[in-house]
């Protein structure tokens, strides 16, 4: 599978992903999605992200999870979504398995 092809069905999962967190009683805002390289760059040597992030594939979102009102912000609290996310397609990878737990990819070449 192509880059291209491989962005578009990542693109089609989030939208089942999102559908499902409604469903769950959640509300979801949207943080980084696409990230371009300088900027992985700049929080790689900040110590607090990586040069080589799905976000400058596309293949990486980040989510705001909320219930009644409230930012749940602890990896745990992503951990319904995270798992059910993983269960979704072979290439979704949760970022929950590396304390990243707002963070929802497609494995790529090895990176997640």
């Amino acid at each position: 599978m192509t880059l291209g092809e491989t962005q578009r069905l990542f693109a089609g999962m989030v939208g089942r992903l999102l559908v499902h967190a409604y469903d769950e009683g959640y509300e979801v805002t949207l943080d980084w999605a696409y990230r371009p390289p300088e900027v992985a760059a700049y929080y790689a040597d900040l110590g607090i992200g990586i040069r080589n992030s799905n976000h400058t594939r596309k293949l990486a979102v980040d989510l705001n999870l909320f219930r009644d009102g409230v930012w749940l912000r602890a990896t745990e609290d992503h951990a319904p979504l995270g798992e059910w996310w993983e269960r979704l397609h072979p290439l979704c990878r949760w970022g929950g398995r590396f304390n990243d737990g707002n963070h929802y990819a497609f494995e790529w070449q090895g990176v997640a």
